[in-house]
């Protein structure tokens, strides 16, 4: 199997086809009638804010909605994709998205957020469209990360009792894309850090490229492949999926990992751990719901006993293209 390619096959062998789309209502398991009273986050995946397409009302609507739930949400995770795109786009178009949409986090964030970096907010890999040469001083990771105020794309924290792990899940494939994946450096790094906790701390990990998650078979099909046998492509899952399960066994207080990019809604339960892929902020890029799957975020209920709960909350907002 080609190393930028995760076969249907295996899928299948992993028992995670089942149940994939964006139609499940909310996503929970058992809480413990014990629990202490829980951590509280929301996890806001694919904003993509531009000016057009309302696209900046659309994302104050969401953080006002998160900010009205009752009980109230300790922590905001964004999944990443937080502006429309500087993948492909010139320096102009990169600033003037990042500074709308500090804007809106000032104006309209008063809780505190922890950030994690889609593709869409890695300035110029593609140079071709976005005319950069690689020696600018924000080139790449540099901008987002100067903008949210992180010292590394990836890190870990603790809160409410549990161990967040955040991801940077998107790597250059050289040629002016990207694959999911994480280096040697940051996976020898996520083994340390998983080693150096106590074995009942639970651990929640958040990446934007899912680790492990069967909307991806809908997005393929969805954009017409044809062939004998799905093969997903390394930009729509990440391509060492492997490793990175087989690491997680290793440290069964592995609970919960949240996603995004696909912006669709799945549930995959697969030894021991539960990978959950969000849907959109933005829906189909702030034109509508994507694939049924309409604008949202996740909520989250963290207990320290590592029971949790998950909802997916549609926020109440209509497109509405000019």
């Amino acid at each position: 199997m080609s190393s930028e390619m995760i076969s249907r096959r295996e899928l299948l062998k992993l028992g995670v086809i089942a149940g994939a789309g964006s139609v499940l209502p909310s996503l929970t398991v058992a809480v413990s009638e014990t629990a202490s009273q829980p951590l509280r986050i929301a996890h806001l995946n694919d904003s993509h804010t531009q000016p057009e397409l309302h696209a900046a009302e659309g994302t104050m609507a969401c953080l006002r909605h998160v900010r009205a739930r009752n009980p109230a949400v300790a922590m905001i995770v964004t999944g990443g994709d937080l502006v429309m795109d500087s993948f492909e786009s010139d320096h102009a178009r990169t600033k003037l998205q990042w500074d709308l949409y500090t804007k809106i986090l000032r104006d309209e964030c008063s809780i505190p957020v922890e950030h994690t970096l889609g593709n869409h907010d890695i300035w110029g890999w593609n140079k071709k469209k976005s005319g950069t040469t690689g020696t600018e001083p924000e080139y790449g990771k540099k901008w987002a990360l100067d903008v949210l105020r992180l010292p590394k794309a990836y890190r870990s924290f603790d809160r409410g009792g549990w161990h967040f792990i955040v991801l940077d899940s998107v790597m250059s494939d050289g040629n002016g894309g990207y694959l999911g994946r994480l280096d040697d450096e940051q996976f020898d790094w996520l083994r340390h850090d998983l080693s150096a906790l106590d074995a009942t701390t639970p651990v929640i990990v958040v990446s934007h490229i899912p680790i492990l998650a069967a909307c991806v078979l809908n997005d393929v099909e969805g954009k017409g492949y044809k062939s004998r046998e799905f093969k997903i492509p390394g930009t729509l899952m990440m391509t060492d999926s492997r490793r990175i399960r087989e690491l997680f066994r290793l440290h069964r207080n592995v609970r919960l990992c949240l996603s995004g990019h696909i912006h669709q809604l799945d549930r995959v339960d697969f030894d021991g751990v539960t990978y959950i892929c969000d849907g959109a902020v933005c829906g189909a890029w702030w034109k509508g719901p994507n694939d049924h799957c309409v604008e949202g975020y996740g909520v989250v209920d963290l207990h320290s006993d590592g029971t949790w709960s998950h909802e997916y909350v549609a926020y109440g907002w209509k497109a509405e293209i000019r």
